[in-house]
């Protein structure tokens, strides 16, 4: 099981899988490799080949950067935004990078880091093989990482991770999330709860909940006062600003069905814009769809007066039940299931969480989420030019409303439905298997093809 600080992660744009994964990876070497190295070998090369979809569009999505960076040993939580351009400048000048544990070395990024798209590794369609060499040009180390999404990775040859503490309430399916809260007599955010007092103390949980809710405040309202083009090449103007002017300047008109989406649409653009020009951002679980959650809990701040510290942890805690179960059972990766694993299961959460908060009961809520995820399927991953912008910054606004409205539909039924949220989620996973690569984030099909005219 995984927890809400695997789910929720402060990291930077615009891709969880291809920014955020493969920093963490190069990191992760550099650290290995610190441990490996003898003392009569000195670092002299260190090189980076990207395969399938980081190879296909990863310039887009800024993977060049992130190995850099990662190499370095920056992480992407703590990293300054404000260093990044004037760091990958230093390196692209001097043709030099200051390794992690090793200091300044030799290192092009032109031809320090392949682009292999023509080969897709095996092993998943989101890998990097990292090898360092010594002074005599012999390999000190070797290891292939996958980028599995939502900024996770994992290591080739590796088993699951050790050592993490067993929950007391373990589930794997949705069918016995339910039959526990049931036996237990608690809420999901309740048995979550408890399950995350295996990992963490109760003031850590606590805090680092209301540390997400605050940062996803914080990049809303980056977003609505950030005018100007997104980078790229695309000259997308930020709509976000002009709707955050257009809805303010009309305050004294009634909060109507049309303007309460329009809000909506302003806070998911937001997020989502930021996410495209780099900027830092909540993965929710991840940062393609990075925008639902926030937005519809800033829809839920507004709408219930009683949207206080408590029922913000219980929408993210059953938003984490229902992102877990997405992620075990599917994929919440678009290159694995395109992006009705992203926005599919961001939009999930998303209505789990409102329903929670609405007083809905674990059925309900259950029903929520399969609402939410069944009118996502068959949703491809093909983004305009390599970027995480068209479609899909838009996507994350009519997700956004769709949770709301897949809450809505479940608080009026009694949670008793046809079909069961496992069950969607399992034919997420059959239909990604099913799909042609082209349309899981590649950018070799689908709108990236139909709309290069843009």
């Amino acid at each position: 099981m995984i927890s809400f600080f695997d789910l929720f992660k402060i990291g930077i744009g615009p891709s969880s899988s291809h920014t955020v994964g493969p920093m963490v990876a190069t990191r992760h070497f550099m650290n290995d490799l610190a441990k490996t190295i003898s003392s009569k070998q000195r670092l002299s090369k260190v090189s980076v080949t990207l395969f399938g979809s980081l190879a296909s569009t990863g310039i887009g999505h800024g993977t060049d950067k992130a190995v850099q960076l990662g190499l370095m040993g920056l992480e992407p939580r703590t990293l300054d935004l404000m260093t990044i351009e004037p760091l990958l400048l230093q390196i692209r000048q001097t043709q030099q990078l200051n390794f992690a544990h090793f200091g300044l070395l030799e290192f092009s990024p032109e031809h320090n880091i392949v682009f292999e798209s023509s080969l897709l590794d095996v092993g998943h369609p989101n890998a990097l093989h990292c090898i360092a060499y010594d002074q005599d040009s012999m390999m000190i180390l070797s290891d292939t990482y996958y980028s599995i999404g939502g900024g996770f990775i994992h290591k080739k040859g590796e088993t699951s991770p050790q050592g993490r503490a067993v929950p007391c309430h373990h589930f794997k399916s949705a069918k016995e999330l339910l039959a526990l809260c049931q036996q237990q007599t608690l809420t999901i955010a309740q048995l979550m709860f408890e399950n995350e007092l295996a990992w963490h103390a109760r003031e850590t949980i606590e805090t680092e909940i209301q540390v997400i809710w605050q940062e996803m405040q914080s990049v809303v309202q980056r977003g609505l006062t950030t005018p100007g083009i997104l980078p790229g090449g695309l000259n997308l103007i930020r709509r976000a600003p002009l709707l955050y002017q257009r809805l303010i300047g009309a305050q004294d008109q009634p909060l109507d069905f049309l303007t309460t989406m329009d809000w909506v649409n302003a806070w998911a653009l937001a997020v989502n814009e930021e996410n495209a020009a780099g900027s830092r951002v909540v993965t929710a679980p991840t940062n393609g769809a990075a925008g639902i959650v926030p937005s519809v809990m800033m829809f839920a701040s507004r709408a219930f007066k009683n949207f206080d510290a408590t029922a913000v942890q219980t929408f993210l805690l059953t938003a984490t039940a229902f992102g877990y179960l997405f992620k075990r059972n599917a994929s919440i990766s678009g290159a694995e299931v395109g992006c009705q694993g992203e926005v599919g299961s961001a939009c999930a959460m998303a209505a789990a969480g409102l329903a929670a908060v609405m007083g809905g009961s674990p059925y309900q809520i259950e029903n929520a989420a399969e609402i939410a995820t069944e009118h996502n399927l068959g949703l491809t991953c093909d983004p305009v030019a390599g970027l995480v912008q068209v479609p899909c910054i838009e996507r994350n606004a009519i997700a956004a409303v769709k949770a709301i409205n897949a809450a809505r539909m479940a608080l009026l039924g009694d949670g008793q439905h046809f079909i069961s949220f496992d069950k969607v989620v399992a034919t997420v996973r059959d239909t990604g298997a099913d799909m042609q690569s082209k349309y899981k984030e590649t950018s070799q099909g689908g709108l990236a093809v139909n709309g290069v005219e843009c």
